[in-house]
């Protein structure tokens, strides 16, 4: 992409969803996590956000998952191995 004198911009993916804050990544207004409002605002924009990624592949797996199906497997195993 390019400006209009020419000069070539950096292409970027998309910002991230720390947009509104100040530095070090906090909130202007400490008050601001207590409106409801607001809350349901970034909350519906963290969705957003969530379905993008996974909508493009960026989507991972719970550890909590991968743990429950490595022992699940396990189990199975040892079952077969042990008692059948």
């Amino acid at each position: 992409m390019t400006d209009r004198n020419g000069a070539a911009e950096p292409q970027h993916a998309e910002e991230p969803a720390g947009e509104g804050r100040g530095p070090a990544g906090r909130r202007p207004d400490p008050l601001s996590s207590l409106d409801p409002v607001a809350a349901y605002e970034r909350r519906t924009t963290r969705i957003r956000d969530e379905i993008a990624r996974n909508r493009r592949g960026e989507y991972t797996v719970p550890t909590w998952v991968l743990a429950v199906a490595l022992a699940a497997v396990v189990g199975l195993w040892l079952l077969v191995l042990f008692v059948l």
